[in-house]
């Protein structure tokens, strides 16, 4: 199970680019949500519902 933490640095990846696409899996939710919710750039984040409950998070670049 990932923890905030690991959020956190994964979505730093998503913004510098290192990662196209971030994976969150229902269970990994709230762990996500909460680092989510501290970013400063979160507003440049859009995700994508999947099945299952998968969702998909990209980093916006206009």
């Amino acid at each position: 199970m990932a923890t905030k933490e690991d959020f956190v640095l994964q979505l730093a990846d998503l913004r510098d680019g290192k990662i196209e696409e971030l994976l969150v899996e229902p269970d990994n939710f709230m762990a996500f949500q909460q680092a989510y919710r501290e970013s400063s750039f979160r507003s440049q984040i859009e995700g994508q519902a999947g099945r299952g409950g998968q969702i998909h998070y990209r980093f916006k670049t206009d």
